[in-house]
């Protein structure tokens, strides 16, 4: 399950009221307790502002290129990987989080 911000998240948050940022923390706090619950979280983390990452480009030369990681509108803005029984239970967690964030749920590969 990865967390997907739209390209002016950071300017939001830094806008945002305590409040705000209150609420946001509180959806943190219940998908990680319902996780305990449910599953387990195995790692997760927030990322830095996008335009501080460095891509490694394909070629010949593996050029590597300042800003996003990708060439999207939306950036991964942090991630979750949980040990839950199946898609039904991830999709499920992923509705604790904040609704005004974009969450994207994808299973490992084995191996």
């Amino acid at each position: 399950m990865v967390q997907l911000i739209e390209a002016d998240h950071y300017a939001k948050w830094a806008a945002a009221t305590p409040e705000q940022r209150d609420r946001l923390f509180a959806s943190l706090e219940a998908f990680a307790a319902a996780v305990r619950e449910r599953g387990e979280v195995v790692a997760g983390e927030g990322l830095a502002d996008p335009s501080t990452a460095r891509t490694l480009r394909p070629g010949p030369d593996r050029p590597v290129t300042d800003g996003p990681y990708a060439e999207t509108v939306e950036q991964l803005g942090g991630f979750y990987v949980i040990d839950v029984p199946d898609m039904d239970t991830a999709v499920e967690l992923a509705h604790l989080l904040a609704d005004h964030i974009t969450v994207e749920i994808r299973p490992t590969t084995d191996g």
